[in-house]
Order: C-alpha cells, then structure tokens, then sequence
C-alpha cells in the first residue's frame, strides 16, 4: 500500500492506495503542537480503524504547514520505516509553473493540477474548497496558467458569526428559498447560494480571459454542499489531492 497525505491548514486528509485503488480516506485535526510520536500513533490508528494495517510500501506528503512536514516524515518512518516523498523542489511533477514566482506555488496546487491533467480532458479548471477556495488553471500543455484565491466558505461564516453579536454559528446546508425569513435560513442562503454565485461568477470570468470553457473539477471538504448550487455542469472530485500525490509517487519512484 502507498499512503498519501495532503496537509491542508484544517485538516490533514490521508489515503491509501492499494495498486490504483483507493482503498481508505481518513481526517485529521491540523494541529502543529502535536509531536512525531503523537502523529505516528494517530496515523497508526487510523490504518488500524480502516483495516489498513498492512505494510507500507512508500508515501508522499503534500503540505501548506511547513512545521508539520517534517513531523509527519519522521511519524511515518517510525512506524514504517519508509522515507517519504514531499511535494516541492526537485520533484518530478510533469506540470511546467507558469508564473512570475514558482517557488511559491503550494504543494496543494501541484497536487490538483497533476491529478486534473492526468484524470481529466485539458484544459481544467479546479475549484479546490477548504479553508481557502482556490481556482486553478491547467492547460492543455500540462501547464499551470495560475489561481485564483478567495476566503473558503466556512471561513467567511466563522469571520461572519464572529464579528457579529447578534449571528449565531449555522450548520451548512441550503435552505429552501434564496430569500430567507429568519436569521439562520438568511445567512444560510447568504453562504450557499452567495458562495455559488460566486463560483459560477468566476468561471465565467475566467473562461472569458482564457478565450475557451474548461473542464470543470470541484474537490475538498466543502465541495458537496456548495457544487450541487452552481448553474455550471462541474465535477466533484473530492479525493482529486490524494489522486495527484499517488501519481506523483509513480512518476518519481517507478519512472
């Protein structure tokens, strides 16, 4: 089994591949105070829980936390034994970076845009939706055109709720109307119908400067209850990260 681990600023998602197949996804809390050990044994747990306990033949890890990078390699090799693969410098990704910094392009990034060219017709526009809601261009050359960046949907209700007195905290899912008559159904309409737009928006403006429509992939935590709202036909791919990494994993150790 190949393990992927893609760590995001609020979760840390792992899979495990069994040849090409995607045999478990687990989360986890992004916590940077937790120790290598702490780690190995929750990651230990979690292969135990889905019946994954089996010997791992390698991994790759992803990362927008620098400081748990190094915690995870060492949490993997204690349990394991295995070096793991880290998406950045050096690696072999198959994507040419075609903007004015590519030292700065997240591994998050990489990893749908790898995954985007090799699963999906190109060009693709990736709609990633987590902390932050990233759209991301690749062309038909497997190159990356840039992103877009914008306050994730559950963030903006935190910021919302949080600097509000009166507004209170809401669990997300559409409510019946977009012209709401209480103070939850409102800001439930505001963050999943607002949010759609917002999304359908941006795909117009973004096929517009391309000069062409895309393929249309939605991925991460949030995608499910904000996708199905949009007027556009876009595919949810909700393990498109862990799909990139283990393409990565190939590209670098069998090739």
């Amino acid at each position: 089994m190949i393990l992927t681990i893609d760590v995001g600023n609020t979760n840390i998602v792992l899979g495990g591949f069994t040849g090409n197949t995607l045999s478990f996804v687990a989360r986890l809390s992004t916590d940077a105070r937790k120790t290598d050990s702490e780690y190995a044994i929750k990651i230990r747990e979690i292969l135990a829980l889905n019946s994954a306990s089996e010997k791992i033949d390698g991994c790759i890890i992803s990362s927008v936390v620098p400081p748990l990078t190094k915690k995870l390699k060492n949490a993997v090799k204690t349990i394991y034994g295995v070096e793991s693969l880290v998406v950045g410098p050096g690696i072999k990704t198959g994507i040419n970076l075609l903007v004015d910094n590519p030292s700065q392009v997240g591994a998050d990034i990489i990893s749908a845009c790898v995954a985007a060219f090799n699963l999906y017709e190109p060009p693709v526009l990736v709609i990633d939706m987590g902390t932050a809601t990233k759209m991301i261009v690749i062309d038909e050359k497997a190159a990356f055109r840039g992103v877009s960046i914008i306050p994730g949907l559950e963030t903006s209700l935190k910021a919302l709720a949080g600097s509000a007195a009166l507004l209170p905290e809401i669990s997300l899912e559409a409510p019946e109307k977009v012209i709401a008559k209480n103070t939850v159904e409102c800001m439930k309409s505001g963050a999943i119908f607002g949010n759609a737009s917002l999304i359908d928006g941006m795909i117009d403006r973004i096929f517009e400067e391309l000069g062409s429509p895309a393929t249309l992939v939605a991925t991460g935590g949030l995608s499910e209850v904000c996708i199905p709202h949009c007027k556009h036909k876009i595919n949810i791919d909700e393990n498109l990260l862990l799909k990139g990494l283990y393409i990565m994993y190939n590209k670098n150790i069998l090739n």
